[in-house]
């Protein structure tokens, strides 16, 4: 029988559920009818529980997601999804700053740097960070300096700790040939075609437009499919976020900022605001303001450039600490987002040892959140790109090696440690050279491109002017 994952109302009450919790309903009641019915958690780790519920648990399930939405939402004064309302708790809110140039080098960087972070968390993906870690040592690379290979590593370890079934085929090094299909590559794929058909003053239902012109629903999960099937029932941006939708505070809009971010070098606030109207297609708070953290970091370590591709001029040398700094500029600073992030960049900054610094985080997070929430990873994020200093291998070796959503987690930091680096030729080429300058996708008339094709046409999006105001 096929258990369609991330949409089945029994499997969505736990999320809710949880998430209830994180942002401060009071949801004890609703549990208790829900358990008391014989409804069980959500999925731990699987988009949909083994067996399909009896027609009445459906149903009621359906019924408990609309009550938990009626809940009064304690944080919603300190975390909101509008933007004016993020900008009027921002004191210190960036003003914009176009012009800044990034050239096609240094964008050609971050789309490798996006590729190899990805490939190198796709096969340890859902693994627990013991196993991670096991899989790491077992095959002497660790912390990984490289991609995961299953080569040397006993077959008891491989029993206990699998790799990810639709990863290991193309992502072990034993098997790379090229860039696998990702929807960490995908989505930037189609925020590149968003600003091609639109501009850089697309709306929300401009997203929604591209998403159903040229995205397979079967490569959207979590948020994005939620919303997927919300457009397709009639649904209209912004509900498309908020109905039966328990996601909304996932990675999701985080993994989609990069284009904003790529394409408004030196400008975070206009790359927050863009991010911002994509994001709120598939999330709300803490997922909205993870989007615009990454977006405004990303164009904070693109605006470094002068051309040259070198990595310095007029601005200095590039500091991903600043970067960071101007990330926190666009969220709430009473947000659960900004906090985490605040913690984590501390914790880098007081141990040498990175596991350290993970083991602290998960601490923390790992008891209330799902490994896909937008809060931990973001925090995790921040802290292997404080504690390698920016550099390359460093970063997206740390990311990776703290587990939850590996592959996503990788992108993100490749893309910031990429533009940093500045250049293709100053990313080690035991990272590059096995993506062959090609990229899979099923995203129509991008399947086979190469990340210098990549990088020209964002170049060229980057560059284009934008319409004067009316």
């Amino acid at each position: 029988m096929l258990r369609l994952t991330w949409v089945q109302p029994e499997d969505l009450v736990g999320h809710e559920l949880r998430q209830a919790r994180l942002d401060g309903r009071d949801a004890s009641a609703v549990a208790a009818r829900w358990r008391a019915a014989g409804g069980g958690e959500a999925p731990p780790r699987a988009g949909a529980s083994d067996r399909p519920a009896s027609p009445g648990l459906r149903a009621l399930a359906a019924e408990l997601l609309d009550e938990l939405a009626r809940l009064p939402a304690p944080l919603a004064d300190a975390e909101p999804t509008e933007l004016d309302r993020i900008r009027a708790l921002c004191p210190d809110w960036p003003a914009p700053h176009p012009g800044a140039g990034v050239s096609p080098a240094r964008l050609e960087a971050a789309w490798l740097g996006r590729a190899v972070g990805c490939l190198l968390g796709k096969p340890v993906e859902k693994l627990p960070l013991s196993g991670i870690r096991r899989l790491g040592r077992a095959a002497g690379n660790w912390p990984p300096a490289a991609y995961f290979t299953a080569r040397g590593v006993p077959g008891d370890l491989l029993t206990a700790y699998p790799w990810n079934r639709r990863s290991a085929p193309t992502s072990l090094a034993e098997n790379i040939d090229g860039m696998p299909e990702d929807d960490d590559l995908n989505y930037p794929l189609l925020g590149l075609l968003l600003l091609q058909r639109h501009g850089r003053d697309f709306g929300t239902a401009d997203v929604a437009r591209v998403w159903l012109d040229e995205l397979p629903a079967g490569r959207t999960f979590t948020a994005e499919r939620v919303a997927y099937r919300n457009l397709l029932t009639g649904i209209e941006p912004p509900d498309t976020a908020r109905h039966r939708n328990p996601f909304r505070e996932w990675i999701g809009a985080l993994i989609r900022a990069d284009v904003h971010g790529w394409t408004n070098p030196g400008d975070p606030a206009t790359a927050a605001e863009q991010a911002h109207r994509d994001a709120t297609l598939t999330h709300t708070a803490a997922g909205v303001h993870a989007a615009m953290f990454a977006a405004a970091v990303i164009a904070a370590a693109a605006g470094t450039d002068t051309g040259t591709g070198t990595g310095t001029g007029s601005t200095g040398a590039p500091d991903v600490h600043a970067c960071l700094r101007a990330g926190l500029t666009v969220v709430p600073p009473g947000s659960r987002l900004a906090g985490a992030v605040r913690h984590a960049v501390r914790l880098a900054g007081a141990h040498a040892d990175f596991d350290t610094v993970v083991d602290g985080l998960h601490a923390v997070h790992s008891p209330a959140h799902h490994w896909v929430h937008a809060v931990p990873n973001t925090a995790l994020i921040a802290a292997a790109l404080t504690h390698a200093d920016g550099d390359f291998t460093g970063s997206v070796s740390r990311v990776v090696s703290g587990g939850w959503d590996t592959d996503s987690n990788g992108a993100t930091v490749g893309s910031v440690a990429g533009l940093l680096a500045g250049a293709p030729a100053a990313l080690p080429e035991h990272w590059t050279a096995p993506l062959k300058n090609r990229l899979a996708t099923s995203v129509g008339g991008f399947d086979g491109t190469g990340f210098d094709t990549l990088a020209h046409l964002t170049h060229r999006e980057a560059t284009r002017p934008c319409p004067s105001p009316p």
